[in-house]
């Protein structure tokens, strides 16, 4: 994908190191007494080393690289301390990155760091549209096969939050090579076994494709999920009814666009809860 991201004149370079101490991300090192970055997935592309360089052999231009990970980056340095993430967030946030800032927030949690973010909780809240119930979360799902209470209520496979497509953050850390389900909104009512028969171990998003507006930003939210979070698989489940094979052509133009290739299957599920159809397409 084209993005902007830096690059370093080796010329001009002198080997100082101040840039290698001032990329929050991990990015760069001295190799041969020269500035390098390490790997494409660091690096954010928001310049932050350039004020340290002082020979001016940073600048940031725009050009096909890897997709920026901020699930890498959060890997790469939390052997490094609290002091390295805190000031790494608290960079992604002055810069106004608020999806990487919630998925640097979502790793914290799912890895259970011991890190101090009470100083970033207030920019945090006020992500995803400001209303903190979009904020992104991921949990893990229960792994019993039997019910839970004398109500015999199943165990719920759901791992995340939000999962509404509009909602939801396509290339946050949880959606990272896993299999995606992208259900339409009344087919987890029509068929009684959702979560066991198509979530268990899988990711969800849900979408209406009759009632939702601005399609054009879920083909983009679901290229996204193929080409920067990589997802394995896409399982696409509707109704029978022909609204809802909105939800398939939305799917198809995604994967279209999207320079990776992943398997499709299109599950059909009919008004009185049966599977009508299970194909790979």
């Amino acid at each position: 994908m084209k993005r902007k991201i830096i690059s370093i004149d080796e010329q001009l370079c002198n080997g100082c190191g101040s840039c290698v101490e001032g990329c929050h991300e991990g990015a760069l090192q001295l190799i041969d007494g020269k500035a390098r970055i390490v790997s494409e997935l660091y690096c954010d592309g928001l310049g932050a080393c350039i004020g340290e360089c002082p020979t001016g052999a940073i600048k940031i231009e725009e050009r096909d690289v890897e997709p920026y990970n901020e699930t890498a980056v959060m890997e790469r340095i939390s052997s490094k301390g609290e002091k390295t993430i805190v000031a790494h967030l608290k960079h992604l946030k002055d810069h106004g990155e608020k999806e990487y800032f919630v998925q640097g927030i979502d790793y914290i949690r799912e890895h259970n760091l011991n890190v101090d973010i009470s100083s970033l909780t207030n920019a945090e809240s006020k992500m995803a549209c400001g209303c903190p119930g979009s904020i992104a979360r991921s949990f893990a799902a229960s792994t019993a096969t039997a019910v839970v209470s004398e109500d015999n209520v199943p165990q719920s496979q759901l791992t995340h939050w939000p999962v509404q497509l509009h909602l939801l953050n396509p290339e946050a850390g949880y959606f990272t090579g896993e299999d995606v389900v992208l259900a339409a909104d009344c087919t987890a009512f029509a068929f009684g076994d959702f979560h066991n028969r198509f979530l268990k171990g899988k990711k969800l998003a849900i979408a209406c494709p009759k009632l939702d507006s601005n399609k054009e930003e879920y083909v983009e939210k679901i290229t996204k999920m193929i080409d920067s979070a990589k997802i394995n698989t896409l399982t696409v489940v509707i109704m029978e009814v022909p609204c809802c094979g909105g939800l398939m052509q939305i799917a198809k133009m995604a994967a279209d666009k999207a320079m990776r290739k992943v398997p499709i299957k299109q599950v059909i599920i009919g008004l009185q809860g049966e599977v009508k159809n299970e194909t790979w397409v």
